[in-house]
């Protein structure tokens, strides 16, 4: 038998197994991080919706205070709770939505009790809700 030929096909075989396990292994370590990003774009693309849909509630509770003096359907109490969810969601997004998510609260907080009588801070609420959904679609633009 021809020792020098078995020698070399044993390295060829050894070579073969390791790259095979080298190959295994980057793929399954590609795997993990394609998951991992999709389950974070999932995340933050589920937060961003939800964010859309509630700055439109809002934006039609400032609206029913303030154009048709509804005190049902402008229900500030209402209006604190979504701008809070819009806080929360906000930090599941990314830093400039949650900057113009606080940004929202604080407006909210200076002009929710004069939303009803005064054009200005209906107009101040609106334009910060206008901000956060930018900052929401922007973030949205950016998802892999």
């Amino acid at each position: 038998m021809d020792t020098v030929g078995v020698e070399r096909r044993m390295k060829w075989y050894q070579a073969t197994a390791i790259f095979s396990v080298l190959f295994a292994l980057l793929g399954f370590t590609y795997n993990v991080w394609r998951l991992e990003v999709t389950e974070r774009n999932s995340s933050r693309r589920e937060a961003s919706f939800e964010s859309l849909l509630q700055l439109a509630e809002l934006e039609q509770l400032v609206f029913a205070a303030h154009y048709d003096q509804d005190a049902v359907a402008g229900n500030p109490r209402v209006g604190w709770v979504k701008v809070g969810l819009l806080v929360d969601l906000s930090e599941s997004i990314d830093e400039p939505v949650e900057r113009a998510a606080l940004d929202l609260k604080e407006t909210w907080s200076r002009r929710w009790s004069s939303m009803a009588s005064e054009r200005e801070s209906t107009e101040a609420i609106v334009r910060s809700i206008d901000d956060m959904r930018a900052s929401v679609k922007g973030a949205l633009a950016t998802l892999d």
